[in-house]
């Protein structure tokens, strides 16, 4: 019997391909036009092939934000992904403590970007805010509009303490997700607390911790809208991420076709960073 193919389903999932095209690959492809060319104005476009991609890999300025962005990213997924696994241990897995960590814990993720740099900005302040206040009355000189390293502590702690929860929730739901028969197991054969998390829980969790991973290094590689409201990329340059120094490019200084070979580039690097971390924790995974 011959068999037959009813293509019809694909009308159901055209709305969906006529709204990526919108939203994504029309907008690279316009990005992608303006990094080949150069403009002078009036609408007016010249043909300038591979040179702004170049001039770009060839800038100090852009290997500067980039190794910042790595530097942010490393210092974030070190602190965020052990505290939120601790946090997730150590919450209540039955009662009444249940819901209302999980509400406690979803509370910083429902704050927008740009109202969490604006908490910040104001907390962190010496004369109005109270960690600025606070640390100014005991004796420490603290002030991250003009010191590098406060600028970038107060933005580490603001990321941690916008984000841990999401590492924690996902680090969670893997725990619950854990039978109840293996912990009766380690308990019959006398297992010790660490025993138990690194033969049952962490191996467990080690899909939702891939997740974590590359969802936390995707979010604090493209970060923006918190520091540019904290530091506006300063002091100096101390907190100018390629994110910030991309926007301060296209619209600051109007260089559209150094700014989309620059966008380019940084989707790319996105891109193969994301690739690697993915394909080393699920090669660890498949070899244990």
């Amino acid at each position: 019997m011959e068999r037959t193919w009813n293509n019809k389903a694909w009308f159901l999932v055209l709305p969906v391909l006529v709204l990526v095209a919108f939203s994504a690959v029309i907008p690279l492809m316009t990005v992608v036009n303006y990094s080949v060319q150069d403009t002078f104005g009036n609408n007016e476009f010249f043909w300038a092939g591979t040179d702004w991609f170049m001039e770009t890999l060839h800038s100090d300025r852009f290997w500067e934000a980039l190794q910042r962005n790595l530097l942010f990213s490393f210092i974030i997924l070190a602190l965020q992904i052990p505290l939120g696994i601790f946090i997730a241990l150590n919450m209540p897995k039955k009662g009444i403590g249940v819901p209302v960590c999980l509400v406690l814990m979803a509370l910083p993720l429902l704050i927008p970007w740009n109202v969490v740099g604006t908490i910040w900005q104001v907390f962190g302040r010496v004369d109005i805010g109270l960690l600025g206040h606070t640390l100014e009355a005991i004796g420490l000189d603290y002030n991250y509009v003009r010191d590098p390293l406060d600028a970038w502590v107060t933005i580490i702690i603001m990321d941690v303490w916008h984000w841990t929860s999401l590492v924690v929730l996902l680090c969670y739901a893997g725990l619950a997700s854990i039978p109840d028969a293996y912990y009766q197991a380690a308990k019959i054969d006398g297992a010790s607390r660490w025993s138990v998390f690194r033969y049952i829980q962490l191996p467990k969790m080690k899909r939702v911790l891939l997740i974590a991973v590359l969802l936390r290094f995707m979010d604090s590689f493209m970060i923006y809208t918190e520091p540019f409201v904290v530091t506006g990329g300063g002091p100096g340059n101390s907190t100018t991420f390629l994110s910030i120094d991309l926007v301060k490019m296209a619209v600051g200084q109007f260089d559209l076709g150094a700014a989309a070979a620059m966008s380019i580039i940084y989707f790319l690097i996105i891109l193969l960073l994301s690739w690697v971390f993915y394909t080393v924790m699920t090669s660890s995974d498949a070899a244990n």
